[in-house]
């Protein structure tokens, strides 16, 4: 990879990082709130879903601003309403208020996503494109990890609030982003005059309606699980007798193992194939969550959870690395969008689902027994119906 190519990869994950950073507190965050305002479980439930629907949102209509006024400009405004819906939030004094900025903050989140991953995968060699769009991804574990530790350290001694100013920073980051993000990075097939009605009818063409299938459903099941599981994962900890403290403790532990996911999927996503990478790192993700959700010791749950991380991140960045190759350049920004926003509806369900069934005390075994017969689906939706294109030319 050459030095433009990693100085722009570093600059874009940047901005990945404090995105998987505010998710990942997110988690730590809802258990902190379940305490200081005496949340049910449904409501906690609702603080996720709200968060998805509102990166729902974010990756339709920052998808087609990438196709209309550029990736840069789309990228940048996504990350400065992430950051300032971040700031404000730390302000909150109800549920309601949080509601409403969670649903700004999801906005800009959900829109950095698919815009970032589509500019890394417009400027780098076909022979090196997909393992540096899952080497992007990997900066989202290094999200985690900081957000795992800002939770340990943070919120039990300074309170959540602390931590979401924190979360505000990215407002700087985009001085960065301007400086490393030139005119020549932007793809120069851009047609800025084509209608969204003109854009959903190509994505629905004949030539691309088995991949928009595919890609639809692959990333509801895939954001339905992973949202669903990761959200609860220290309010899982604290319902199997553990405290919130050592929650989260067992969740750092379980987050470092999500790196060598993203290393050896990058790794292998040039040898195997994006299919094969996709799919036997989703069955690896169905397994592990089986094994979560019946672990009953600690050695097994950290186990489990470790594999979970590894196997579901690790697919994570070969679907980012794969989406963007299913479509031509002047709708690339909104197929990958919109695809992205299909699969925060699975955000939405995943994690109600999850408050519902435990408010009505439907067994941790069943809950993610769901989760693994959804990604089981995935799986097989991307061996069957996806088409390989490793070291192929991105269509123009």
């Amino acid at each position: 990879m050459q030095k433009e190519h990693r100085t722009l990869l570093w600059a874009a994950g940047g901005a990945w990082l404090f995105d998987a950073m505010d998710v990942g507190l997110l988690s730590f965050v809802i258990a902190a709130l379940a305490k200081e305002w005496q949340l049910n479980s449904s409501q906690m439930g609702l603080i996720g879903s709200i968060s998805s629907v509102g990166m729902a949102i974010g990756a339709v209509v920052f998808g087609i601003l990438a196709d209309k006024i550029g990736r840069k400009n789309s990228l940048l405004c996504s990350l400065l309403l992430f950051s300032i819906g971040n700031g404000i939030s730390a302000f909150s004094t109800s549920l309601s208020l949080f509601l409403v900025l969670r649903l700004l903050v999801g906005a800009g989140l959900g829109g950095e996503l698919p815009v970032a991953s589509t500019l890394i995968s417009e400027n780098t060699p076909a022979e090196t494109r997909g393992r540096a769009v899952v080497l992007l991804e990997s900066f989202w574990a290094a999200g985690w990890l900081v957000a795992s530790l800002l939770a340990y350290f943070v919120i039990p001694t300074w309170g959540w609030r602390v931590v979401l100013l924190i979360t505000s920073l990215p407002a700087v980051y985009t001085l960065i982003l301007r400086k490393h993000i030139k005119q020549e990075h932007e793809p120069q097939l851009i047609n800025r005059k084509i209608s969204l009605g003109q854009r959903l009818a190509t994505l629905w063409s004949e030539t691309y309606r088995r991949r928009t299938i595919m890609l639809w459903l692959v990333w509801f099941l895939v954001v339905f699980s992973y949202y669903g599981m990761f959200l609860w994962l220290p309010s899982v900890m604290v319902l199997k007798g553990f405290s919130l403290v050592h929650s989260f403790e067992y969740v750092l532990i379980m987050t470092l193992a999500q790196l060598p996911g993203y290393f050896v999927a990058a790794w292998l996503i040039e040898k195997w194939g994006r299919k094969l990478v996709l799919g036997t790192f989703l069955i690896g993700t169905a397994v592990s969550a089986l094994a979560f959700g019946t672990a009953n010791s600690v050695g097994l749950l950290i186990l489990a959870g470790a594999l979970l991380s590894f196997f579901n991140l690790g697919a994570w960045g070969a679907l980012y690395a794969y989406t963007p190759e299913q479509y031509p350049t002047a709708v690339r920004g909104s197929g990958s969008g919109l695809a992205a926003a299909v699969g925060r509806i699975g955000g939405i369900v995943g994690p109600l689902m999850v408050g519902t069934l435990i408010g009505r005390q439907v067994s941790l075994p069943i809950i993610f027994g769901i989760f693994t017969a959804a990604i089981l689906i995935a799986a097989g939706a991307v061996l069957t119906l996806g088409e390989e294109t490793m070291h192929q030319a991105l269509n123009q």
